[in-house]
């Protein structure tokens, strides 16, 4: 794979150069444009475009099989917003990769397309890029799953863990928006007739809050809030959105029924509670088998021994484990730094890893069945 390295650099260059934040779907069909051109290069075939509700999504499947034995899996979108570019250009400097989702995970993506073309476009094999991962996979969800139902592997090229950790448990996660609708009146002259949605929102966020159990390692986190629309107006509405994350499912359904016992706390304020699960935990028994084998194939390409993590982010690899089909994560990049500004990439990696999911794909495909 080391013969392969200045081309893997361009490749990543030229879809980190290519912005493709998740909300703004023309940029992310010309982030697909990109992907397209490059996967027909690598591949030798050119893929099935797919749009839902917007967003672009590209699929290939190689070989005459009619089920995918291997999914690779991998997004292109990014939370990075049009203009990043301006303050986070690319850049390869002492050996360290930067830009606007290099981490995260246009490196992953290219990493899988060139281990696919070392195989020889090996038959047997689907690779799915999702253009909403960044944003829930609210279209892409149910693709993924069909694709990856049936199949012995999904490996997902989303970023390594410290030190190139391949991820074998995430947490599960939960998004919802509590909204409250109160009544305006003005703040001098008769505060006392209004409803102030901003108070009732302020209860809300101690009550869910105390949803968090920090010994089972459950997370209930109220983030972005919103209330009232002048200075001198008692509110009369207002929105929380809350992220919750846990290990396991019966936490997920605990926290789940706990969101909708809420009840509002100001007479006359009215509470309305959206959202739900949107990931399912990782389990480790979803990967234990593939990492056992991942671990065997690093030392015989002598690389360093491959370690595993549990990690609190989520990714599509949540939907494929909760099915029950074997999914390793975390192939991708090693580096560090997603979302943030110090995002990078340890371009000394980039052939191991690549030859790692190349060995990897090929001896999940010549496994007896």
């Amino acid at each position: 794979m080391t013969a392969r390295l200045a081309q893997i650099l361009d490749d990543i260059a030229e879809l980190v150069t290519c912005e493709s934040p998740s909300a703004d779907l023309a940029a992310v069909a010309a982030s697909a444009d990109v992907v397209a051109r490059m996967g027909e290069r690598l591949t030798g075939g050119a893929p099935e475009r797919i749009t839902i509700d917007g967003r672009s999504h590209l699929r290939w499947r190689l070989g005459g099989r009619p089920s995918a034995r291997v999914l690779l899996l991998a997004h292109h979108d990014t939370v990075w917003p049009l203009g990043s570019l301006a303050t986070h250009p690319f850049s390869v400097t002492d050996g360290v990769l930067r830009g606007p989702g290099c981490f995260d995970m246009k490196t992953g993506l290219v990493l899988a397309l060139h281990a696919v073309a070392v195989l020889g476009s090996p038959d047997g094999v689907t690779i799915l890029v999702t253009g909403d991962e960044e944003v829930g996979s609210p279209s892409s969800r149910a693709l993924i799953e069909a694709e990856a139902a049936g199949c012995r592997a999904v490996l997902v090229l989303e970023a390594a863990a410290d030190g190139g950790a391949v991820k074998t448990e995430r947490k599960g996660t939960s998004l919802y928006h509590v909204r409250v609708a109160g009544r305006a009146a003005h703040a001098g002259l008769e505060p006392e007739k209004g409803i102030n949605a901003t108070i009732e929102l302020g209860h809300q966020v101690l009550a869910i809050s105390g949803l968090a159990d920090s010994a089972r390692g459950t997370s209930v986190t109220p983030t972005a809030m919103s209330s009232g629309t002048t200075l001198n107006t008692v509110p009369a509405a207002g929105v929380l959105a809350v992220d919750a994350r846990m290990w396991d499912v019966g936490e997920q359904e605990r926290v789940d029924a706990g969101m909708r016992e809420l009840a509002p706390v100001l007479d006359g304020a009215v509470l309305e509670v959206d959202g739900g699960p949107n990931r399912p935990p990782l389990d480790s028994a979803a990967s234990a088998g593939l990492f056992t084998r991942a671990a065997g194939l690093a030392a015989v390409l002598g690389l360093p021994p491959l370690a595993r993590a549990a990690v609190g982010g989520a990714s599509d690899g949540n939907f494929t484990a909760g099915l029950g089909v074997p999914t390793l994560d975390g192939l991708g990049a090693v580096g560090g730094g997603a979302h943030a500004d110090h995002e990078h990439v340890l371009v000394a990696e980039l052939p191991g890893r690549a030859a790692l999911l190349a060995a990897l794909i090929a001896d999940v495909l010549g496994e007896t069945p």
